[in-house]
């Protein structure tokens, strides 16, 4: 009888044993305490899932925001044109694809490019592209396809796609692993994302013309594509600069928790799905292995997911005491993230409440901090010292 039941008891035992929380060298980060001395006001309302936006240089007021419906919408002394751009590629506008981020060129008030991320292709066979073209009043004229992933994918899922400008004038590239439960090749397409011989997964290195950049750390190595920087992704949202010391931060979405705030350096292995906190959405562990030698672990752990978006490094002083430190959207969060630097580590989370889900966070050139929140009414919001 007691063989019986300690049989009966086994199959139990194993999914408990892996429905556990991962453990590893990172604490997982959850609840955090409130800032304090701020609140926020509603600069525009009326946008449709906004995702991304950057301010035009010169022109104080004056900016252009990303709609995932594939609209890009321009801002005149803070005032939202009712009509959208013209000028811009047909677009896969589908689940998480669509238009997605904006950024201008180093050298924009001379040149005028702006540069889009979205996607293109159809239900089965879709992929994250890159398009650049000259700002002309209400038009981007000159519009042209400068880069698309190598892998095309099915449904719509995992796409990436956050630009960051290096000061050599190249640009990194996030890039997803290509979506949950998705076959490719055989196997779970994310298992892409350890491939050098696919861009999913990735963060590449560009030049503004979206070639693969002199010096990536791959270049020269047989059956690797020229344009990877770091691989071992899952899907990362937000990226962004600290100038001063030039590293390189990035969060980056999990399964079911296991969130990672990245520290991203050249030729670095961020493990993904071979390493991670994360389960898969049935509770399941998707790895044992929480950290390996050769694969970077990450300086934050979000375990429940706060589902990360923008990311910004602020450098202004607006806000007593917040310079020098990254602010982490959240869409299942609904807040912003400060996160407390130390250097490369970080030493505290404090939390500020938005409720609404955050698509994006970016410092305004006049030292303030923006969020989009990404609903069918979307608004821009400032948030203010108090």
């Amino acid at each position: 009888m007691i063989k019986k039941l300690t049989l009966s008891l086994f199959p139990v035992i194993l999914l408990m044993s892996a429905c556990t929380m991962p453990k590893g060298p990172v604490p997982l980060s959850a609840d955090a305490p409130e800032a304090e001395g701020w609140t926020t006001e509603v600069v525009l309302d009326r946008l449709t899932y906004p995702w991304a936006m950057v301010w035009l240089p010169g022109e104080k007021g004056h900016m252009l925001i990303t709609e995932k419906t594939g609209r890009l919408r321009k801002v005149e002394n803070g005032v939202l044109s009712e009509d959208s751009i013209a000028g811009l590629p047909d677009m896969f506008i589908s689940g998480q694809g669509g238009l997605l981020d904006v950024t201008l060129h180093p050298e924009f008030a001379d040149n005028r490019y702006v540069y889009l991320t979205y996607s293109t292709g159809t239900e089965d066979a879709n992929r994250t592209t890159v398009g650049r073209g000259k700002l002309e009043g209400m038009e981007l004229t000159e519009f042209e396809e400068i880069f698309r992933v190598s892998d095309d994918k099915s449904d719509d899922q995992h796409f990436g796609s956050r630009m960051q400008w290096l000061p050599d004038r190249t640009f990194l590239l996030t890039l997803g692993d290509g979506g949950n439960y998705i076959r490719f090749e055989g196997d779970w397409i994310r298992e892409q994302a350890q491939q050098l011989d696919s861009h999913l997964g990735k963060v590449l290195r560009l030049t503004d013309t979206g070639g693969p950049a002199p010096g990536n750390p791959f270049l020269d190595q047989e059956g690797a594509l020229p344009e990877i920087w770091s691989l071992g992704h899952r899907n990362i949202q937000g990226i962004t600069r600290d100038p001063d010391s030039g590293r390189i931060w990035a969060n980056e979405h999990g399964s079911k928790g296991g969130d990672e705030l990245n520290l991203l350096e050249a030729g670095g292995n961020y493990g993904w799905p071979e390493v991670t906190y994360s389960r898969e959405y049935h509770y399941l562990r998707i790895s044992d292995e929480t950290s390996m030698p050769g694969m970077a672990d990450p300086k934050v752990v979000w375990t429940p997911s706060q589902a990360p978006s923008g990311l910004a490094f602020y450098t202004g002083d607006q806000y007593p005491g917040w310079k020098g430190d990254l602010f982490s959207g959240g869409l299942v969060g609904e807040q912003v993230r400060r996160i407390i630097l130390d250097g490369e580590e970080v030493a505290g989370e404090e939390s500020i409440p938005i409720g609404k889900r955050v698509r994006s966070v970016a410092q305004g050139p006049d030292g303030y901090l923006y969020i989009l929140t990404d609903h069918e009414s979307g608004e821009l919001i400032r948030i203010l010292d108090n």
